[in-house]
């Protein structure tokens, strides 16, 4: 009788921990914004299926796995299941995915060009990321305009000595569906990730990352805008981790939110025991455009370290009335000065992404939806 592999063993422990956890919901406190328990089952999400994926042209120096193969290298079994805390939704896309895509970039190897990711149809999606030591990447995520009822992706991500990951991921409007992706990060000395996360709402969007920066050096750098309108929501939680010292990372947030939609942001920040000399600073705002949307920001910090500088701030309001009549009294229509106002109160977090064809195509799927972001709910 043959041995279990290691990632089936971790297959069953997930699928025995999702079951005894059951669906997340509001009385857990990081997820109450967003009570899946109340619009999903269990059920529902073991009979999802698994999502599609499709990589464009793999670069040299880049190596893709498809994770519905059997005989996985030594890379992805090694890490595949075992970056991150694994909760409640990870453990379902790690128990009930039958494929996904692990990519890995060799020791050394600084890739010019982005690298495509597209993620389609729904049901439950694993992905693995590795980066050896010193290695660089610009990944571009993007996802489907509508997967139907569940699309439900797990992602990790392993940073080795010195790498650098540059990670853009950009979820449209998806109306009908309910969208969660839940994304670990492991880092080593003197490692950076830069993320920005682009989300324009569905039924329900949750968008989760929990990153750990385990040595010192160690880098992160997160943004990202919600912008919402009829009746979306969108829900960003983030959890960083400064497990040494003289680690830094930062987080710039800002929401729009119009009709009746709700956007949320719950960032929190642990600096551990030991951690000392680290350095960390979260942002979010948002604005309301409508007297019928919801805004909920909460950054929470946790210190047990001496000689940190930690700070956190979030604001909710409406657009500035002066800035308004300002714009009105030069000509300008209403509808198109609050359309330039929210570009100029979202342009500090767009302006994070780096790569300009990134950030342009950001941009291009911001101006689509403004203008449901700026209705009035009815």
């Amino acid at each position: 009788m043959s041995a279990v592999s290691p990632i089936e063993a971790r297959k069953a422990e997930a699928l025995e921990s999702f079951r005894v956890r059951g669906m997340p919901h509001r009385r857990f406190e990081h997820w109450r914004y967003s009570d899946l328990r109340a619009v999903l089952d269990a059920g529902q999400v073991a009979a999802a299926g698994t999502a599609h994926w499709q990589i464009g042209e793999v670069p040299d120096g880049v190596e893709v796995f498809d994770l519905a193969k059997p005989a996985p290298p030594d890379w992805v079994v090694k890490n595949l299941g075992n970056i991150g805390n694994r909760p409640t939704m990870e453990e379902a896309s790690l128990a009930f995915a039958q494929g996904g895509a692990a990519l890995r970039v060799a020791k050394d190897r600084k890739i010019p060009q982005i690298l495509p990711l597209t993620v389609s149809s729904t049901g439950n999606l694993r992905l693995l990321i590795v980066l050896e030591e010193g290695a660089c990447l610009t990944l571009a995520e993007t996802h489907a305009v509508d997967a139907g009822l569940l699309r439900n992706v797990g992602v990790e991500i392993a940073l080795g000595r010195g790498a650098e990951l540059t990670h853009v991921r950009i979820a449209p409007n998806a109306p009908k569906s309910f969208t969660v992706e839940h994304i670990a990060v492991g880092e080593a000395r003197d490692a950076r990730y830069r993320a920005h996360f682009a989300n324009f709402g569905s039924r329900l969007s949750r968008t989760e990352l929990h990153l750990v920066l385990r040595e010192e050096g160690a880098e992160a750098h997160i943004s990202g805008v919600n912008v919402l309108g009829g009746e979306s929501h969108a829900d960003v939680t983030t959890h960083i981790e400064h497990a040494a010292g003289k680690t830094h990372s930062t987080q710039q947030f800002k929401h729009v939110a119009g009709g009746k939609s709700r956007s949320a942001y719950q960032g929190k920040i642990t600096v551990r025991e030991g951690a000392n000399g680290s350095d960390s600073r979260q942002t979010a705002k948002a604005v309301l455009t409508s007297t019928r949307a919801e805004a909920d920001l909460k950054p929470e910090l946790i210190i047990f370290a001496d000689d940190v500088k930690c700070a956190h701030g979030a604001a909710v309001g409406d657009l500035d009335a002066e800035s308004l009549f300002y714009l009105r009294s030069r000509g300008i229509p209403e509808r198109e000065a609050r359309r330039l106002l929210v570009r100029a109160f979202l342009e500090e977090a767009v302006a994070e992404i780096g790569n300009d064809e990134l950030r342009a195509a950001v941009w291009r799927d911001i101006e689509a939806v403004l203008p449901r972001a700026l209705e009035q709910a009815r």
